[in-house]
């Protein structure tokens, strides 16, 4: 047990780091593990290969990388975050600018960089620290004025938001488009701004529908629900077979002709094996983290640290969001992983990095940062007072 009088780095991160918090994450992480176990195998008969469990052990492989950047990131200070934000950040858009002449290409998108035998997907790791170099942007507009930082907000995404087409990867677009817009809303920009960045946000998706054939292709495929949609008719499937309780694990019949259950339709898996409500219990474990975060982020009263806390869980909840969702048929296809369940190497680390990120801005710092308790006292009036006796 570690004691409060003992001052050292790890003593000093255990008492002031968010435990509820922390936990959580800890169990969205086992439980990414388990269902690799359910989902994993019938992929490997699909691929024809002898280990069934090829997947799994990728899976604890990548595992052991993300505790490590997890717990690490948490032990940062608001400088720390800022500098290793911005350092990263430059790092992921050279990956970026690298990836049409170096880049690993499937499924008709360059998205991969080739480590040796892994493949890093540098958009991944862009996320979060584009939300928290966002963050110290608008924050800095309020006590810099004579700076243009909101200007260079804007530029930074649509450089970012550029990049990410050229793969092509619409979905991580819209991802970033989505948590950009929310933060410059928070960041109290003034609504003129806002209508014309909505403007623009409507003129470059119907250029995108209108122009570009797979945008197209998917979004006609989901309103009219003609066409290939296997992969989202057997998500659906998967999830009716599970019904309240699930067919048990392992048992999942429907899984065996999803090319991704592994990846992007593992919460179809996961309802059909252990039934919905599991599925609604990691929904509550997501919804748990996003609400923690953003109590955090009310409590704060920097500013940097209100925006980027709250920036980031709500990154980590839209993306679940929009994973559920496409498993749910209620918006189009578009490949996105669910947060620390899904298989994926690139996509477990770069979220480990992101909560990471939030469990270091949520810990308890000097209370000059904190706002104050509607029952605290102040020492002034304390002094009054005892004078006054």
């Amino acid at each position: 047990m570690m004691s409060r009088a003992r001052k050292s780095l790890v003593s000093d991160w255990w008492w002031t780091v968010d435990k509820y918090l922390l936990t959580a994450t800890l169990l969205l992480l086992a439980c990414g593990f388990l269902l690799s176990l359910s989902a994993s195998p019938s992929v490997t008969a699909r691929l024809n290969i002898d280990d069934s469990f090829h997947f799994v052990k990728r899976h604890a492989i990548f595992l052991l990388p993300a505790l490590v950047i997890l717990i690490g990131t948490s032990f940062l200070n608001l400088k720390q975050v800022k500098r290793l934000s911005i350092v990263l950040l430059a790092g992921t858009l050279l990956a970026l600018l690298l990836l049409p002449f170096i880049g690993f290409s499937a499924k008709g998108a360059t998205r991969w960089l080739a480590v040796g035998s892994f493949l890093l997907q540098p958009s991944e790791f862009l996320k979060p620290v584009f939300v928290v170099t966002t963050a110290f942007l608008f924050a800095e507009s309020t006590k810099r004025p004579d700076i243009p930082c909101n200007l260079f907000s804007i530029i930074l995404f649509g450089i970012c938001a550029g990049l990410l087409v050229t793969q092509p990867d619409f979905g991580q677009t819209v991802l970033l488009a989505l948590i950009w817009g929310t933060m410059f809303f928070m960041a109290g920009m003034p609504w003129i701004w806002i209508a014309m960045l909505g403007g623009l946000s409507v003129v470059g998706f119907v250029a995108a529908y209108l122009t570009i054939p797979h945008v197209t292709t998917r979004i006609d495929r989901f309103i009219t629900g003609t066409g290939d949609n296997f992969q989202v008719d057997r998500g659906l499937e998967a999830i009716a077979s599970g019904s309240w309780f699930g067919r048990g694990p392992g048992e999942g019949q429907v899984k065996y002709g999803l090319p991704d259950s592994h990846t992007d339709f593992i919460f179809s898996v996961a309802a059909e094996e252990f039934g919905v409500v599991l599925a609604m219990a990691l929904v509550a474990a997501f919804a748990f983290v996003v609400l923690r975060g953003l109590y955090h982020g009310l409590q704060e009263r920097d500013r940097f640290v209100q925006l980027a806390l709250s920036g980031l869980v709500l990154m980590f909840g839209f993306q679940a969001i929009i994973n559920i969702c496409v498993n749910l048929r209620l918006i189009p296809a578009k490949g996105m992983t669910l947060p620390f369940i899904s298989y994926g190497g690139s996509s477990m680390m770069a979220v480990a990095l992101g909560m990471g990120l939030v469990l270091a801005l949520s810990r308890k710092r000097a209370e000059s940062y904190r706002r104050p308790s509607v029952h605290t006292v102040p020492p002034s009036h304390i002094m009054a007072v005892q004078a006054g006796a």
